[in-house]
């Protein structure tokens, strides 16, 4: 796989994905965020990863078309600057090809660590995500985020992590964030049984720890 950052929000990338495959692809056309992807085995016409800074506009290698980068894309994340704290980077959209959800790859997890390392770089104290499912949440755990006991007015969950310390989570924590969800109406079925298996049990293992990542 090949992680690529197409640029920050300064560099306005857009990104065309294909809305039967993808959820929010919509968001990922309008600009004013980042923008960063995992790509399949399949695109080796891509002859080297996008990483641009803060001031630069992102562009593809020469000689790859867009639609064709995009064909092979198999994870993407918008994120900007937090609009009341610039020292953190807030996730706003993360999606994951609808065939490969839940498959054991860990796509998601692994694209928000590569981003996490790029914020890094780029001076950010802190990374937020807001979600609105249980599935989300458990995922996000695997990547060093933790419930932060604050919800938004979207009836998401807002977990966050600082940069360059060491990730830590409790049961106790997670748990809570998991009660949440356990106290909303509506709940499919897959989401009833994963809060059932999931109850009284540890956070999952940072991604670093996950074998075969």
């Amino acid at each position: 796989m090949e992680f690529a950052l197409l640029g920050w929000a300064e560099a306005d990338p857009t990104l065309r994905l294909d809305y039967r495959r993808f959820s929010y692809a919509g968001k990922f056309v309008t600009g004013g965020t980042g923008v960063a992807v995992i790509r399949g085995d399949t695109a080796e016409r891509a002859t080297e990863t996008v990483d641009t800074d803060p001031e630069s506009v992102a562009s593809l290698p020469d000689g790859v078309d867009e639609a064709d980068f995009a064909d092979n894309i198999l994870a993407a994340i918008t994120f900007s600057p937090d609009r009341t704290d610039p020292s953190t980077l807030k996730i706003r959209y993360l999606t994951v090809r609808d065939d490969l959800r839940g498959d054991g790859q860990q796509l998601g997890p692994q694209l928000v660590a590569f981003l996490t390392s790029k914020a890094a770089a780029a001076g950010y104290d802190r990374i937020a995500i807001a979600v609105n499912n249980a599935f989300s949440y458990h995922a996000l755990y695997k990547a060093g985020f933790t419930y932060t006991d604050r919800e938004t007015g979207l009836a998401e969950l807002v977990l966050d992590r600082p940069i360059g310390e060491p990730a830590v989570a409790s049961q106790s924590g997670y748990q809570r964030g998991l009660d949440v969800f356990r106290e909303r109406e509506g709940l499919s079925t897959a989401e009833t049984e994963f809060l059932a298996e999931h109850g009284d049990v540890a956070p999952p293992m940072l991604l670093s720890a996950v074998d075969d990542q």
